[in-house]
């Protein structure tokens, strides 16, 4: 069931009812903007992946600055981006079952739809699927430039897959899926630049061969926030799929540059408000936002502004906040911000997204896709 919004526009920040998932509007605008500045140049398009906010208002503000539309991980978020009013969606994932393969060619009805492949019997699905609808769907050939997950190997059990894609008349040959998500999160630029070379080779040798029989790649895609400069950088992508940049987290936060300090490129602008709830014990505070409110796998949120508070634990309703006797304590009733260690699935914990600028909520969305697990 849709709870009911946690606040109402014109309202101050320390009045929003808690746990609240919360969007610093000046935060996030200015990172919508930073990605269409940094790939302009270089004649990269954006296919931001709306998997991290799961909302057709953000697919469409990334729009307005540029990108040619959204990939997906689920038709059930095709579905609520399409229905949205989001024109061009590719679920950058492979989807198995007859019951969501005619959900998804239904869909292109109302939007431009693509999905991926990495064998052959998922093709003769789509293919069955996109007959029956009287449609023909675009597919991607996903290929493992290192990963380790899905896809097809680079070269030529690529090309064979997508020789068999386009000589089917259902069915037309997008191009290649080249995701390499092991990479996001390494925390050297060294490291992320190595694997990320290993995997421009390899799908520009496929694209290659690709070539050599006569088969185009309109799309090339991949990259996530952790990368995307160094794919776009390579001359063999042609979309990047990154998503988390519109947030920023506090695991990609941690990600390093060139001289090994923190990367800065992106603000953080996703938190979950919270508060103190009770001071029972010295140095120790304890939070109304816990498991149910916080995603943990990639690591404990950080408490906004306040490095001398530590985030120390989480149980299903509480989180536990520890800090030194030099520390100003937190007050009983206090509200403080958290950035989420991961913040694709804490967004999935909430209906609603709260924008608030100068401290007054100025919008809530709904976060449309949210619970979108098929």
């Amino acid at each position: 069931m849709m709870q009911p919004p946690p606040a109402s526009p014109g309202m101050r920040e320390d009045e929003i009812d808690t746990p609240a998932l919360i969007i610093d509007l000046d935060a996030f605008e200015s990172n919508l903007d930073t990605m269409a500045a940094l790939l302009a140049p270089t004649g990269v398009r954006l296919r931001a992946h709306a998997k991290t906010h799961k909302s057709p208002v953000i697919a469409r503000m990334q729009m307005a600055r540029g990108a040619v539309g959204s990939c997906v991980q689920k038709v059930a978020e095709a579905e609520a981006l399409a229905w949205g009013g989001i024109p061009d969606i590719l679920v950058s994932n492979e989807v198995v079952g007859a019951a969501k393969l005619a959900r998804l060619c239904a869909l292109a009805r109302i939007a431009t739809v693509a999905i991926c492949a990495d064998d052959a019997g998922q093709v003769a699905a789509i293919e069955a699927a996109a007959a029956d609808a009287g449609i023909r769907m675009t597919v991607l050939v996903e290929i493992d430039v290192g990963a380790g997950r899905c896809g097809v190997r680079p070269g030529s059990d690529a090309v064979a897959l997508a020789t068999r894609i386009a000589r089917s008349k259902h069915l037309i040959f997008g191009g290649l899926q080249a995701y390499q998500g092991s990479a996001q999160h390494k925390r050297t630029q060294a490291e992320r630049q190595t694997l990320i070379a290993v995997a421009a080779v390899a799908t520009r040798r496929t694209v290659e061969q690709l070539r050599q029989q006569g088969i185009g790649c309109a799309i090339v895609g991949g990259a996530g926030t952790g990368t995307f400069q160094i794919e776009a950088q390579s001359g063999v992508y042609t979309e990047m799929q990154a998503g988390s940049y519109v947030f920023m987290d506090a695991d990609y936060a941690r990600n390093l540059d060139g001289e090994g300090h923190p990367v800065s490129t992106f603000r953080h602008a996703l938190f979950v408000l919270s508060t103190v709830m009770s001071q029972a014990q010295t140095g120790v505070a304890v939070l109304d936002a816990g498991l149910k409110a916080l995603a943990v796998d990639s690591g404990m949120p950080t408490v906004w502004q306040r490095p001398d508070i530590r985030y120390a634990g989480a149980s299903d309703e509480h989180g536990k906040l520890q800090f030194g006797s030099e520390t100003t304590a937190p007050r009983t009733g206090e509200k403080l911000r958290l950035v989420p260690g991961h913040c694709d699935p804490t967004v999935d914990r909430y209906d609603w997204y709260v924008g608030v600028r100068n401290g007054r909520v100025e919008c809530l969305w709904p976060v449309a896709a949210r619970g979108g697990m098929n």
